[in-house]
C-alpha cells in the first residue's frame, strides 16, 4: 500500500492557500465576513501560511446552533480563515483518499452526488428484478420480486473515533505535518466524549466520513462480495433477490461495525421487499415511479425562501440564485414532479419579475 510522504509544503503553499481562499468564497463574495478577509487578502493569507508553516495554527471555536428540517440537527460552522485551512488540507489528500474509494459510494466526490446514486438505485432495481418481473399471483403490476437492505449508523457523525479516524488517514498519509493538522482539525469539536465524534457542517467532515466509512465499503464488497451496493455518507442500501441473504449481511455488517466503534441504527436498518416503496435520498421509491417525500419538498421551499431572501438583499447574484435552483430541478426531475417545478419556478418568476437567466 502506497503512502505518501512530503505533501506539507504543497500544502503551505501561496499557490494552494489561494486556490483554497477562491473555494472557500465561492457562492459566499457578498458576506461580510468574506469582505473582511478579501480587504487584506495578501497580509492574511501571509499570516496563515505562516501559522501553518511554523505548527503554531490554533482553529477558531465553532459555531453552533440547531437546525429542523425536519430532523432536528446540530450544525456546526467554522470561522472563515478556517475553512481556508480545510479547502487546502482537502486539496492536498482528497486526491490521495478518492482513488481509493469504490464506485458506489457517492457523497462530497466529483462526478457523483445524489443524482448519480438515484440513477444508480434505478439500474440495480432493475437488474435484480429482472426489469420489473412480478411475484408469482402478483395482486398488482408493482409487486416485483427482490428485496432491499436499507440500513443506517447509528448517530454516525457523533461516534466517529477519533483513534479509528487517524490509523486510516496513516494508511495513505505519512507526512507527520499534514497529520498534525489533520488532528487539529478533529480536536476543534465540542464532543460530549473525549475523541469522539465530527462536526457536521465542516468540508473536513465530508472527506473524513467517506475515509471513515471506506473500510465498510470494501467489507461489504470485497468480503460479502455484494454486486448491488450503494452508499452515500451513513446511509447505504444493498440489493438482492433473496431475503435470507440480506438478512445475512446485516448481521455480517453489524459484527463489522463494532470493529470501527460504531452500530446499525436499530430501527432504520431493515430487509424491505422491493414491492413495498423505498425511502432514498429524499424519494419514495417504487418499481414505476419516485414520488418526493413531503418533509424533502417542506426543506427545498424553506430554502427557495432563503435564496430569494439573500438575492433582494444583494448578498448572491442572480446567476448563484438560478445555479441553487437548477440544481434543485435537475434532482427532482428523478420524480414524478414536472407540474411541481413548473409551478414553483413559475411563482418564482412572479416574486421577481425582473429575473432574465431562463431555466436550464
Amino acid at each position: 500500500m502506497k503512502t505518501h510522504k512530503n505533501l506539507y509544503g504543497k500544502l503551505c503553499s501561496t499557490e494552494n492557500l489561494n486556490k483554497a481562499f477562491m473555494k472557500a468564497r465561492k457562492s459566499k463574495g457578498n458576506r461580510a465576513y468574506v469582505k473582511e478577509f478579501e480587504s487584506c487578502l495578501e497580509s492574511n493569507l501571509l499570516q496563515l501560511k505562516k501559522e501553518l508553516e511554523t505548527l503554531t495554527y490554533v482553529p477558531k471555536p465553532l459555531k453552533t446552533f440547531v437546525i429542523r428540517d425536519p430532523k432536528t440537527r446540530v450544525i456546526s460552522t467554522s470561522h472563515f480563515r478556517d475553512r481556508i485551512v480545510h479547502h487546502a488540507l482537502c486539496n492536498i489528500i482528497e486526491p490521495i483518499f478518492d482513488r481509493t474509494f469504490i464506485h458506489d459510494s457517492y457523497a462530497s466526490r466529483k462526478g457523483k452526488g445524489t443524482n448519480k446514486a438515484i440513477e444508480r438505485f434505478d439500474c440495480f432495481k432493475r437488474k435484480v428484478t429482472q426489469s420489473g418481473r412480478n411475484v408469482n399471483r402478483a395482486r398488482y403490476g408493482g409487486m416485483v420480486v427482490g428485496y432491499i437492505l436499507k440500513a443506517d449508523i447509528r448517530h454516525y457523525f457523533a461516534s466517529v473515533d477519533h483513534e479509528v479516524m487517524m490509523a486510516a488517514i496513516r494508511k495513505r498519509i505519512a507526512d507527520k505535518k499534514v497529520l498534525w493538522l489533520t488532528g487539529r482539525i478533529l480536536d476543534n469539536h465540542d464532543s460530549r466524549t473525549p475523541n469522539k465524534g465530527m462536526p457536521i457542517g465542516n468540508l473536513t467532515s465530508q472527506i473524513f466520513a467517506n475515509i471513515y466509512l471506506n473500510g465498510l465499503d470494501c467489507f461489504v464488497k470485497h468480503e460479502l462480495r455484494a454486486r448491488h451496493y450503494i452508499r452515500y455518507l451513513d446511509d447505504f442500501v444493498i440489493f438482492d433477490k433473496s431475503k435470507e441473504k440480506l438478512e445475512e449481511y446485516r448481521e455480517r455488517i453489524e459484527q463489522f461495525l463494532k470493529t470501527i466503534r460504531l452500530e446499525l441504527h436499530p430501527e432504520k436498518s431493515n430487509v424491505i421487499p422491493l414491492r413495498r416503496g423505498i425511502s432514498f435520498l429524499g424519494f419514495r421509491i417504487f418499481y414505476h415511479h419516485k414520488l418526493l417525500k413531503k418533509s424533502n419538498m417542506k426543506l427545498f421551499r424553506k430554502k427557495m425562501y432563503e435564496l430569494e431572501k439573500s438575492y433582494r438583499k444583494g448578498e448572491i447574484s442572480e446567476d448563484v440564485l438560478w445555479e441553487k435552483i437548477n440544481g434543485w430541478i435537475e434532482y427532482a426531475r428523478h420524480g414524478n414532479t414536472h407540474k411541481l417545478r413548473l409551478r414553483m419556478t413559475n411563482n418564482l418568476v412572479i416574486r421577481l419579475p425582473n429575473l432574465n437567466t431562463p431555466l436550464k
